[in-house]
């Protein structure tokens, strides 16, 4: 793969579960390095999307690349060189923070001393140190998500996939789990961010894409989608509204 290749690319994507359809010739490209946002009320499609991204299911139609490789014909491949953070904590309750994140690193293929200098390491990062021997069953939410966070970590891969990495987290959490993602971006990692709290796209993201009813119903910057919307100098929240009250395709 080289620079000019995208990290995510999504080609005619479609989805269906019985008679509802999912995604509906969903198209999207997400660049090296960047902090794209895929937006949309619940239902759009989003998690859909993120999960055949990453090959935890199969689109009826169309083309995934990640990284240059196939995500149907390739899946492996695409699986050790990314990481997923979902909507819930992907963590074993029974296990200490420690026994979890070298659990993960062995999945990933990392030998045990490599796996314990990472889960160290990245205990560390995410301020979890002094709770790394404790039970999970212990954390609190924000500890939870950090922790799922540098599990996800835990392979160093080159794009990592946020599926609303900080719903149910308070203030405090949400504005400490940011301060760490920004760190990852500005050291080159590409992110795939869904979220519920829109001023995170606003503040955070490269580019934008808005699905509604599994579609691609706008696309571009957050100024972008404002001035489309007609709603500049507003928030991300009032284009948001907007463009899927009106359902317009603003490609």
């Amino acid at each position: 793969m080289d620079d000019l290749t995208p990290a995510i690319e999504v080609s005619g994507v479609r989805k269906a579960f019985g008679q509802v359809t999912a995604l509906n010739g969903v198209d999207l490209t997400v660049t090296l390095g960047s902090l794209t946002a895929l937006l949309g009320p619940n239902g759009a499609g989003k998690t859909t999307l993120v999960r055949i991204i990453a090959t935890l299911s199969r689109a009826d139609a169309g083309r995934v690349r990640v990284l240059g490789f196939d995500v149907a014909a390739q899946p492996k491949e695409v699986r050790t060189r990314i990481g997923l953070t979902g909507q819930f904590a992907g963590l074993d309750d029974g296990l200490s923070g420690r026994d979890n994140l070298i659990l993960i690193g062995r999945l990933a293929g990392l030998r045990y001393r490599q796996a314990v200098h990472r889960a160290t390491e990245l205990a560390a990062t995410f301020e979890l140190t002094d709770a790394i021997t404790r039970l999970v069953k212990t954390y609190s939410g924000g500890m939870r998500r950090r922790l799922d966070l540098a599990a996800s970590l835990m392979a160093s891969p080159a794009l990592l996939v946020l599926d609303e990495p900080t719903t149910g987290l308070d203030p405090a959490s949400r504005q400490q789990l940011w301060a760490e993602l920004q760190r990852l971006r500005a050291a080159g990692t590409t992110m795939l961010l869904t979220t519920q709290y829109l001023e995170e796209a606003d503040r955070f993201a490269d580019y934008v894409y808005v699905l509604n009813h599994g579609m691609v119903i706008a696309s571009g910057t957050a100024a972008e989608l404002k001035a489309r919307a007609g709603t500049e100098g507003g928030s991300l929240d009032e284009a948001f509204l907007a463009l899927t009250a009106t359902g317009e395709a603003a490609l």
